[in-house]
């Protein structure tokens, strides 16, 4: 690849790098700020953010992995209910299902093992067929 190089020769008309010139305006009032209308229908409400009824709610989810469960989705506005059921949960189930999710992971494990056995064993067979083969074929070759 060729990359184009600068010349190495200095050039004396060179004045540094190029700026647009700026040209005084002399109708220049500032930055613009948009006009404020008063709006006569506008009435403040404090308590916006503040739903009564969900009766919804929504994931948008990609994962990685098939077989994820989402469980257990507490939708409240008390911190410390929230504490509690979580502790509550943590203490109760996720113990339990971490101890049965290493079970089905160790069987997965097996399973993998066994299968690359079984692959091993069949590319040894598939190996000493084929010198069986090659051998034969050399003994024919030599009478």
């Amino acid at each position: 690849m060729c990359f184009w190089e600068p010349p190495q020769i200095n050039n004396p008309a060179y004045k540094g790098e190029w700026k647009p010139k700026q040209i005084d305006n002399p109708a220049y009032k500032g930055p613009w700020v948009h006009p404020e209308v008063d709006n006569p229908a506008y009435v403040a409400d404090t308590n916006l953010y503040l739903q009564k009824d969900v009766c919804a709610i929504g994931f948008d989810l990609w994962q990685v992995k098939a077989g994820t469960i989402f469980d257990n989705v507490l939708i409240t506005d008390s911190e410390q209910e929230a504490d509690e059921i979580q502790d509550e949960i943590l203490n109760s189930t996720v113990k339990d299902e971490k101890i049965m999710k290493d079970k089905l992971d160790e069987e997965e494990k097996k399973a993998t093992d066994s299968e690359k056995k079984t692959e091993d064993k069949e590319d040894d067979d598939k190996e000493e067929e084929t010198k069986e083969e090659e051998e034969d074929e050399h003994e024919h070759e030599e009478l």
